[in-house]
């Protein structure tokens, strides 16, 4: 496959290139995951089994809470880059030929712990203003009261206020994990694997999106469609759904990244 790199040219931070790629790329990226994936077993699908157990513990804390359980399920679009930093971690170790283990995955933030933090507080303020808006929204396009979730989930779908707060949450949504996907497709993996700070990596990861619309179109569809179906399954195939993703992740980084030195850029 023929790839076509560019120099990043939005700023006077130092950048690296990014690459122009083609549509079959995203499926290559989820290939070499599940490589990934088969080559870690262990580690991989215990990382994503904690992320499980999380998950419910979340939702058991505000069980009854249609809106907040709402929230919270689709959430995971919004901060799976964060909390996949692990798994990054794995796909590097394997493709450099280092030994993997579970623990090293778990505490691979701390060699960039300051900006990963700093995105994760970022994608946190962005859950918590989507949890609110889900909430605001429910409560004018619906009613009031915070139902059961039976009932709630009646109303949504037997209703024409439900159908409408449906469209509008999902438009509204989409909108929020466009953002998110924008800043995030490669800028966690490169804060993992370079140690750039928050900016450098974001404005990266951006240059790559505006370089390659229609394959970043496809790579966020085909996360939306895996993430969806380990929700789903009442969060049991995210522990499969979030180490392949994760790992394909660090292939999309790696293919849309270009290698060496970063390079500072004129205005």
């Amino acid at each position: 496959m023929t790839t076509m790199t560019i120099p990043v040219r939005d700023s006077a931070l130092s950048l690296p290139a990014v690459r122009r790629i083609t549509l079959s790329q995203p499926w290559q990226w989820l290939g070499a995951g599940w490589n990934d994936l088969r080559r870690a077993p262990f580690a991989s699908l215990a990382y994503g089994l904690l992320f499980v157990l999380m998950g419910y513990l979340l939702v058991a804390t505000v069980e009854g809470q249609f809106t907040s359980v709402l929230a919270l399920t689709t959430g995971f679009l919004l901060v799976g880059p964060v909390l996949a930093v692990g798994l990054y971690e794995i796909s590097r170790r394997l493709e450099a030929g280092e030994p993997v283990s579970l623990s090293r995955a778990l505490t691979a933030w701390r060699v960039n712990a300051q900006s990963i933090a700093l995105f994760g507080v970022v994608v946190g303020l962005v859950m918590i203003v989507w949890a609110r808006l889900a909430a605001v929204l429910f409560a004018v396009l619906v009613g009031g009261r915070e139902l059961s979730l039976e009932a709630s989930a009646a109303q949504l779908f037997f209703s024409g206020s439900g159908l409408t707060f449906l469209l509008v949450f999902v438009g509204v949504g989409a909108l929020l994990a466009g953002v998110v996907f924008t800043i995030s497709v490669v800028s966690v993996p490169m804060m993992l694997d370079r140690k750039a700070d928050f900016v450098t990596a974001i404005l990266t990861s951006v240059a790559a999106v505006r370089a390659n619309p229609a394959p970043m179109v496809l790579w966020a569809a085909l996360i939306a469609l895996f993430t969806g179906l380990g929700l789903v399954t009442f969060y049991l195939g995210l522990a499969i759904a979030l180490p392949l993703i994760g790992h394909a992740t660090w292939h999309a980084y790696r293919s849309l990244v270009e290698d060496g030195a970063l390079e500072p850029q004129p205005m």
